[in-house]
């Protein structure tokens, strides 16, 4: 079968669909069929943005999804071919993806899109000037603060990451994830320890010396038992009550 045939049989097809009332019984056939009819139309567009980081695959299923948009929203009374309109709602769907899809930070739309306006407004003025555009050049083209230039700019550094392997001095030595901070415990032990004072204070002086014992002298609730005269169950009890005392006044004060 000739390319031309090709064409001309997907032609009818999505005719053919068109003309379908929503609930006649052959219309999911026919959809089915003008889809697949149309599928060289969605790979070959999909390869037109092929090379630009993400797999051709996931390109022909992104170009599928806007085919079968084109396909169920087509509406032959407006005098259009389908191709005419496919296209544009293929090549919509692709660039939505890599809106989307692509920036290793996902940041707000209005940056993405603002992003994009910018570029353009850069390659613009770098032609019709001369020269870089300055950030009020921009500014002034696009008809937007230079605050919104300048966070435009920020946000297009989303765009792209750097890995944390990357070394971070001339030796290699270090990476650039050896330079990040990491979160600090001795702040909240710091403070675990200045409310602890007063937490003990609360005790009653065989309650205190119980937990010194436990936890100071490393002592076993028999060694404590022996020390204090009690039983090593009574010792238990004890322990399990001034612990809970301290729990109690630690909450307080945290909170």
């Amino acid at each position: 079968m000739t390319a031309v045939a090709t064409t001309d049989r997907a032609s009818e097809l999505i005719n053919d669909l068109a003309a379908m009332p929503a609930g006649h019984p052959s219309r999911a056939f026919v959809r089915d069929r003008a889809i697949e009819a149309w599928m060289p139309l969605a790979r070959h567009l999909a390869n037109r943005y092929a090379g630009r980081g993400e797999p051709v695959d996931d390109l022909f299923q992104v170009a599928v999804v806007g085919l079968i948009k084109a396909v169920d929203r087509f509406d032959a009374e407006r005098g259009i071919e389908f191709a005419g309109f496919a296209i544009p709602t293929i090549v919509g769907e692709l660039k939505r993806h890599f809106r989307d899809r692509t920036w290793s930070v996902r940041v707000p739309r209005r940056l993405q899109e603002l992003r994009l306006a910018i570029t353009g407004a850069n390659n613009d003025l770098t032609h019709s000037l001369g020269r870089a555009p300055t950030v009020a050049d921009i500014a002034e083209h696009l008809g937007i603060s230079e605050e919104d230039v300048l966070e435009g700019l920020e946000g297009a550094r989303a765009y792209q990451s750097t890995s944390l392997s990357t070394p971070a001095n001339a030796e290699g030595s270090m990476s650039l994830g050896d330079t990040l901070g990491s979160e600090d415990t001795g702040f909240a032990l710091a403070e675990l320890r200045i409310a602890l004072g007063p937490a003990m204070a609360a005790l009653d002086e065989r309650e205190q010396k119980i937990i010194s014992l436990r936890f100071y002298g490393n002592l076993t609730q028999s060694e404590i038992a022996e020390q204090v005269g009690v039983s090593q169950m009574h010792v238990s009890r004890l322990l399990a009550k001034a612990l809970g005392k301290l729990r109690t006044r630690l909450d307080d004060c945290a909170a």
